[in-house]
């Protein structure tokens, strides 16, 4: 058995591609059975499949192992991706770039890269010390969490990629404009003093000289990592998706977020700002919530608030910034959210 089991750990590295190829026949074929193993589950319960409770359970059974599923499969493949991009070699591409075009780059460096709110402070301090500018430094920060490889992955499996790919233009938007007014504002003196006093050091790439198991290896460890800590939010997530989805009227969901309330955006991301969550909690919400006459606009400005504005993330922050610099942080990304929703409530 120890033979066995050894013999598998190192089929990876052995033989890379076959193994990549069998994983994604294996998991293609099991995502197929997903929703008629649901139907079965419910079938076999003492519960009648056309009440309430059949329908939230039907919900939670089906989207609990899609999601999983989902999650996992884009997160190996972003890890092997990740690879490439440690904080190392992200603050490496991003020093010395002038503003606008940095901003771009830091944006678009926040889908690919492995960080989240956790990280923000060693981060900042990294990109701080490489000569970072502070607003190319908050683009990625915004970027990172919001524009992720979780979130789309599920708004894709969800909702298709037109919203997948609405999403990602509206969220890169707001964290190159966002961070490009911080930039402009000049706000370097209201950094905490230890952070300013830092001595600059120069960023440097790292050797990436990996083999195709070694990455395959980074896969499974990015899933350890990020699959093993957001999985009990999922299930959160869900639950409280399949509570919406069978037992919440849908006139009620509509009256408040709905088109016809103009106050339902600002409200979207009041509520929005103190919940801690991310993309893999939030999203089966979301699903809920449009489901039952939610307005696309009012769902993605309270999605975006959740992912970039939480609260977690503002108590981290504080460490190295100072209250007035928190401030115009949340409040131009908070204006760039708003503006988001009220648009897209406008034109959809």
């Amino acid at each position: 058995m120890n033979t066995l089991t050894s013999s598998l750990q190192r089929w990876p590295a052995r033989q890379p591609v076959v193994f990549l190829i069998l994983a994604a026949i294996i998991w293609l074929a099991l995502y197929q059975t997903l929703n008629p193993a649901a139907e079965a589950m419910v079938a076999s319960l003492p519960v009648d499949p056309a009440s309430h409770l059949g329908g939230a359970l039907q919900f939670f059974f089906y989207d609990t192992p899609k999601v999983l599923m989902l999650l996992t499969g884009v997160v190996f493949i972003m890890g092997m991706i990740n690879s490439y991009f440690t904080p190392e070699r992200t603050r490496a591409l991003l020093a010395g770039r002038s503003e606008g075009v940095a901003n771009v780059m830091a944006a678009s460096l926040g889908i690919v890269t492995p960080f989240c709110s956790c990280s923000a402070v060693p981060l900042f301090i990294g990109f701080v010390q490489a000569g970072v500018p502070l607003g190319v430094t908050f683009s990625f920060l915004i970027s990172a969490p919001m524009v992720n490889e979780v979130a789309l992955t599920l708004l894709f499996g969800m909702f298709g990629w037109k919203v997948a790919l609405l999403y990602l233009g509206l969220g890169l938007t707001v964290a190159i404009v966002a961070g490009w007014i911080i930039g402009r504002l000049k706000m370097e003196g209201w950094l905490e003093d230890w952070v300013r006093e830092m001595p600059r050091t120069a960023a440097k790439f790292e050797d990436m000289s990996m083999t195709l198991g070694d990455r395959i290896q980074s896969g499974f460890n990015a899933v350890r990592e990020i699959v093993g800590k957001v999985w009990p939010y999922i299930l959160v997530g869900i639950a409280v998706g399949a509570g919406i989805h069978s037992y919440v009227p849908e006139d009620f969901m509509a009256s408040f977020m709905g088109k016809e309330a103009w106050w339902s955006v600002p409200l979207a991301v009041i509520i929005g700002v103190p919940l801690y969550s991310n993309a893999a909690g939030v999203i089966p919400i979301v699903q809920a919530l449009l489901a039952k006459g939610a307005a696309l606009g009012t769902v993605l400005a309270f999605m975006m608030s959740v992912i970039a504005l939480s609260l977690p993330e503002m108590i981290i922050l504080r460490k190295v910034l100072k209250v007035r610099l928190i401030a115009t942080f949340v409040g131009v990304v908070a204006t760039g959210i708003l503006l988001v929703g009220f648009v897209f409530n406008a034109v959809l």
